[in-house]
């Protein structure tokens, strides 16, 4: 993961570190937190190379956290790949309900020989594009809002140990006089 100095040194981003170098765009904020999970997880799914640098340029604008941001794309690597293309491939199945359509698209010449191997390749190829474009929809919707609550969950912990905190020493100044 690239630091803030790291960015500013990159000859490549020379033109435009001075946004990456934003305060705000570093900072874990209840607002940045869910956007920049929520940009990860899209730039993820929807592109195979450069995610990482595609979720950073939209949390330019989006006011993101950009180590989220670039963190969270990394759901998909080639670790994981196997595993996703699997479950793209369910997703759009599901999605187009093509395991009912598919003989009836292959027709005539198709259905025979090597075309019909090929046929085969381009609807499971389109089909796994499809559930990618369909996860690249719901995963942040839904990482954006698994992370607001994750976030509220950690501040409302922290706000109430500190309370607690804050309530045992009144007590030991009230138990001392």
């Amino acid at each position: 993961m690239p630091t803030r100095e790291q960015m500013a040194s990159n000859k490549y981003l020379a033109p435009i570190a001075h946004r990456f170098l934003s305060p705000e765009l570093w900072r874990f904020t209840r607002r940045s937190v869910p956007r920049g999970v929520a940009l990860g997880l899209f730039s993820a799914f929807i592109i195979p190379i450069g995610q990482i640098f595609l979720a950073a340029f939209m949390a330019l604008p989006s006011r993101a956290n950009v180590p989220l941001a670039a963190l969270s794309t990394f759901i998909t690597n080639p670790f994981t790949l196997p595993f996703w293309l699997v479950v793209a491939n369910k997703v759009g199945s599901f999605t187009l309900r093509l395991d009912a359509a598919g003989p009836a698209l292959a027709s005539g010449k198709a259905q025979s020989g090597a075309w019909a191997m090929l046929v085969e390749f381009f609807q499971m190829a389109g089909t796994t594009a499809f559930g990618f474009v369909v996860l690249a929809i719901v995963t942040p919707a839904i990482g954006y809002l698994v992370s607001g609550w994750v976030w509220r969950a950690v501040v409302s912990r922290k706000r109430a140990k500190r309370l607690k905190a804050m309530e045992a020493r009144l007590d030991r100044r009230l138990g001392a006089r």
